[in-house]
This record gives structure tokens, C-alpha cells and sequence, in this order.
């Protein structure tokens, strides 16, 4: 697996302080992006938090998922959460070593007071004794909230006196790619009441197989009930174990809300959101507690098709932080069709410069440090498809090709749905449910050179 090593430079560590005006949670800020360009340690708000408690709860969660891995638990990571300022919220996320869940906690407008929330995106320091700290947290007095240094801090303290470095694997950055085009299928699915989303959720196991296959459950009434296979209605559970993590916040949970895609054939993934005052937390599993977001596939039809680059670039020049994209808008800015602005986003995200928001149905603006040709130069099926397409392994007929590998002949053809299907071994397995396979992208480039050369 290929890994570069991140570091994270703070000024100091983050700690929860005593001062004279109460208690402080100081949440301290590594290099990031902001809109008037990169900062070593940029400062998005300081204000209050009008549920200390829950969102110290929230917040170790969203570190709980950092450091936890449930494919190959013996192994550990350690990433420091991500956060972005929206103007309107502040959004932490975070995912697994295994990268097999996704955290995040969005704290709204009613759950901040007396700041102004700035734009922007970076890290922020999450260590053992901050941990221990906020585990403490109780009660209803009243805790301010700094994300990041003020002025006077950043002139007095002589450069950065915490590093961090770690290793990030790329699969990391592709499971913030394939996240968002998964997300962007769910709907609403069910929603449970406190009382009944306790009840369910702590009746889930807390380890057991992490080899058996996905479980379902289904709404009935008020309530959830499991289920042997993929009923009309039912939502995929795959991994129950890995909801373990929501126990933190339970005692202040207002709902339970599940969403996933509304036709469920086979394993998928699935986000469950725990409704805080005024905040909300979600975890996003992936289809199989056995394999990570990063394999998924979804974002390789937007990064081989034909102009998505340039569409990309031009969309990039759109964004401006909001808290809510609309593609439309988009695409009357941008003078391209709205599959174009989408296809374009897709191809954002793959820089970790987009993600979807399921409860606002609604893409949103972050940056990481990654440039959108980064997770395409890394992927193996599209690196092997434009490998096929320039040996002039793909010979294209009416309704079907042929690509030619080696000694292995395989067809690709054309259903009535206008989608593509072909006669290998990955797309047996899967059928098309990763993302089509290189024999099938191999024939999307080659069809898109036709196209060009008719021009």
C-alpha cells in the first residue's frame, strides 16, 4: 500500500482550561486552507458550545473512529480529525485506519453562540490528556470554544512546539472520494425516537465474526427489526459492531435517523445519524466490516470521462465554502449541463474537496492538501484501463467490444438500460456493484476517442 507521511504541526496541544471566565475547550489548528489562501494554523471560531457536554461526547467519538481499526483490529491508526468551517457549522470527520467507517459531527448554528464561524478546512490536535479531559465534561455550565490560535498567540509562540507524523495511506484519501458519490444515493430510510434508539442501539453485539455476512433491518413501527435478507424497505447493517462507538453520546440523543439507497439487492453501505442538541453525528459504514470505502469504485466513470478535468477546474473556481452546493446553481455559473457539474464534483472529491451531507441532501465544500490528480494517478482499475486503451487492446462493434488481454479475450456489452456489462471474473462477482471493472473503462475511453476523432 502506498503511504506518505503527514505531520501535523500545532503551537501547543489542545486542552480544555480553567480561566477566569470558566472553562475553555482550545482546539488547536494544524496547516490548512482558508479562502484567502493556506495558513500554518489558521483560527475559525471562538465562542460558546450550548451543550458542552454532548459535544465533548461527539467529539471523542469522531477520535474513537480515528483511532480505531475493525478490519485487522491489532493494527492502530492515529489521524487527526478533520475540520471545517462552513459559516454556518462546524464540521469534524474522521475515518477508520481500516477505513471502513466515516465519522462526522456537524455542530450547527444552534449549537455554537457568541462567534462568528470563519471558512476554511484543516486539522486539529486530539490527544491522550484532551481526551481525558472531555470525558469528564459534565453537567450545564456554559464552555467556550476556540478552533485555533488568536492573533496574540500566533506572534508570541516561536513556531510549532507539537509534530505529529504519520503515515496516510492513499486508500484514505480514496475513501473520502467514494463516500461522497455513496452518499449522494441515500434517502431517509427510517428514523426511531430517543427512547427506541437507545433501546436498538444497545442491543447491537460489540464484537462477535467480523467475517459473517451483512445482516438488514427493517422499520417497523417505531422501532427496528432484523432481518435475514434485503425485504422492501430494509436498510444494510453490515458490521453492527462498528455502531459501538455511538454509546458515548446515547444518553443525549434526540433521534435516530438511517439512511441508505432505496433498493437494496445485496451488501451495502449505510449512514446512521445520531441527533444531538444542536448538532448531528454520523456514521457512514462501509458494505462489508471486511473491506474499507476505498475499493468502492465509484468515482472512476467521473475521473475517465472525457473533459472532466477541464469541468473540474471550472467548477473549483465556483466554490466559495458553502454549506450547501447546488448543483444547478452550478451549472447555470458554469454554462454545462447538470451530469457534467456532477461528474465534475465526483472528480473534486477525489481531492477530498467535496462531500455529501445526507441529512441536507446537499453537497458541501471542504479542502484537503491533495490535488484532484492525485487519487486518479493511484487508482490500479483506471491506471490498467488507460494502459488497455493505449495498447489498442479494445476493438469496438455495435453493441458490444472486445478487449484483448494477453492470452484472455473478455466482451463488453451494452444492456437495454444503456449500461455496460462484461464477461470477466470481477464482474461476476460484483456486478458492477465496485464500479465497473478496467475492461469496461478500457471501452468508455476508447468510445470517448472515437467521439473526439468524429468531431
Amino acid at each position: 500500500m502506498t503511504q506518505a507521511v503527514h505531520t501535523y504541526a500545532y503551537l501547543r496541544p489542545s486542552a480544555v482550561r480553567q480561566n477566569t471566565d470558566g472553562r475553555s475547550l482550545a482546539l488547536e489548528t494544524s496547516g490548512g486552507a482558508t479562502p484567502l489562501g493556506q495558513a500554518a494554523n489558521p483560527r475559525f471560531f471562538s465562542g460558546f458550545l450550548t451543550s458542552p457536554a454532548a459535544a465533548a461526547a461527539a467529539l471523542l467519538t469522531v477520535a474513537d473512529i480515528a483511532a480505531a481499526r475493525y478490519h485487522q483490529p491489532r493494527l492502530r491508526a492515529s489521524l487527526d480529525p478533520v475540520v471545517t468551517a462552513d459559516g454556518d457549522r462546524l464540521r469534524f470527520e474522521s475515518f477508520s485506519g481500516c477505513c471502513g467507517v466515516h465519522a462526522r459531527l456537524d455542530v450547527l448554528a444552534d449549537g455554537l453562540d457568541g462567534g462568528d464561524v470563519h471558512h476554511g478546512t484543516t486539522n486539529v490536535d486530539i490527544n491522550n490528556p484532551l481526551r481525558e479531559s472531555l470525558s469528564r465534561l459534565g453537567g450545564t455550565d456554559p464552555l467556550h470554544l476556540a478552533v485555533g490560535p488568536d492573533a496574540l498567540e500566533v506572534t508570541t509562540l516561536d513556531g510549532p512546539l507539537v509534530e505529529k507524523k504519520v503515515p496516510l495511506p492513499e486508500r484514505w484519501l480514496r475513501g473520502f472520494a467514494e463516500t461522497q458519490v455513496i452518499a449522494a444515493t441515500f434517502e431517509l430510510r427510517a428514523e426511531l425516537p430517543a427512547a427506541e434508539a437507545v433501546r436498538f442501539l444497545r442491543a447491537l453485539p460489540r464484537g462477535g465474526d467480523r467475517s459473517a455476512p451483512p445482516g438488514w433491518v427493517v422499520p417497523a413501527g417505531r422501532t427496528l427489526r432484523p432481518t435475514a435478507r434485503p425485504v422492501h424497505g430494509a436498510v444494510c447493517l453490515p458490521g453492527p459492531e462498528r455502531l459501538a462507538a455511538l454509546q458515548r453520546v446515547l444518553r443525549h440523543a434526540l433521534a435516530l435517523r438511517i439512511y441508505g439507497p432505496a433498493q437494496v439487492n445485496g451488501p451495502a453501505a449505510s449512514a446512521w445519524e445520531i441527533v444531538l442538541p444542536g448538532m448531528r453525528l454520523t456514521l457512514t459504514l462501509s458494505p462489508d466490516a471486511t473491506r474499507g470505502f476505498s475499493g468502492e469504485g465509484g468515482v472512476l466513470d467521473a475521473l475517465a470521462a472525457e473533459g472532466s478535468a477541464d469541468d473540474a477546474d471550472l467548477v473549483a473556481a465556483l466554490l466559495a465554502w458553502d454549506p450547501r452546493i447546488d448543483p444547478a446553481e452550478l451549472a447555470e455559473q458554469a454554462a454545462i449541463p447538470v451530469s457534467r457539474v456532477r461528474a465534475a464534483l465526483t472528480r473534486l472529491g477525489t481531492a477530498g474537496r467535496i462531500g455529501y451531507d445526507p441529512a441536507d441532501a446537499a453537497y458541501f465544500h471542504r479542502a484537503l492538501p491533495y490535488t484532484t490528480g492525485h487519487a486518479e494517478a493511484h487508482n490500479p482499475r483506471l491506471t490498467a484501463a488507460r494502459a488497455l486503451h493505449a495498447a489498442g487492446a479494445v476493438r469496438l462493434e455495435d453493441q458490444r467490444a472486445v478487449v484483448t488481454v494477453g492470452d484472455h479475450v473478455q466482451h463488453v456489452r451494452t444492456g437495454a438500460d444503456g449500461a455496460l456489462g462484461c464477461t470477466c471474473l470481477w464482474w461476476a462477482k460484483y456486478r458492477g456493484g465496485r464500479g465497473p471493472c478496467k475492461h469496461v473503462l478500457a471501452v468508455g475511453l476508447a468510445r470517448a476517442a472515437r467521439t473526439e476523432d468524429a468531431r
